[in-house]
């Protein structure tokens, strides 16, 4: 039975994606079974594993809205082993649309649920915000990894995030865990990176990764070709950093 991650923050530009991208594609090389789902109507995670997301005809969006079937949804990527379920600009307005839904907390639970015995792991990049969509992630999810940018602003938005968590915890989704924080954007050689570090650290201690995410321009390089990092660089720090974190996943789910 394969495990349901969720990518989460509502604060934006913390390497949600770029992470959702190339934990999957390191997890892939590792003959892991990974499904991707782009929850985020910006469809960076699908442009960003090569899809030219204007010829895409089933998205996720007619899964939620259209009950069409996910598995009909999926498309292949250029990583054997890997697949995505892709996202619309449409996504925008579905939280209006599924507010008249029965149970529409549960709707992307009840998508995923038929794909779970054929991978080993589906990711979910939520947007960032905690709106209906994101929800329902956490409510699909077995667990959800918090990407935390090393920068003076990025624990503000923690506290809300975890909140949220808790709510979906007592109401929703009970066997929700927090798969771990991870540092993204780390450069050693300033201060405040490490301040950071251990301001995580301090609370969180155990469910904070001991692999982070160093800042590297590979990283951003190889989105923009349409690649995670591992194809467009294998030697590049981001590659190595991405390898190290899907190691550390399997290690942790075993």
């Amino acid at each position: 039975m394969g495990k349901i991650i969720a990518l989460a923050n509502q604060k934006g530009g913390v390497g949600k994606t770029t992470t959702a991208i190339n934990l999957a594609a390191s997890l892939a090389v590792l003959e892991k079974k990974v499904l991707v789902v782009d929850a985020d109507p910006q469809a960076n995670a699908s442009s960003g594993l090569g899809l030219d997301i204007r010829s895409v005809e089933l998205s996720i969006y007619e899964c939620l809205i259209n009950g069409d079937e996910a598995g009909k949804a999926i498309l292949p990527t250029e990583v054997d082993n890997l697949e995505i379920i892709p996202s619309h600009i449409d996504l925008v307005g579905a939280e209006i649309e599924m507010l008249n839904l029965d149970n529409r907390e549960r709707v992307l639970k009840q998508v995923l649920e038929p794909l779970k015995s054929k991978y080993d792991y589906i990711l979910i990049d939520c947007s960032p915000s905690l709106g209906l969509i994101t929800v329902n992630a956490l409510t699909a999810a077995d667990s959800v990894i918090i990407p935390v940018q090393c920068e003076y602003f990025a624990l503000e938005g923690i506290s809300k995030l975890l909140n949220t968590i808790k709510i979906i915890k007592s109401k929703l989704n009970p066997n929700l865990e927090i798969e771990g924080f991870l540092l993204t954007m780390y450069d050693s050689r300033l201060r405040l990176a490490n301040q950071i570090y251990e301001e995580v650290k301090r609370p969180f201690q155990d469910l904070v990764f001991d692999t982070v995410i160093q800042r590297n321009v590979k990283l951003s390089e190889a989105s923009s070709y349409g690649k995670p990092v591992i194809l467009y660089d294998p030697e590049s720090k981001g590659a190595l950093n991405h390898m190290q974190l899907a190691k550390e996943l399997i290690s942790k789910t075993n």
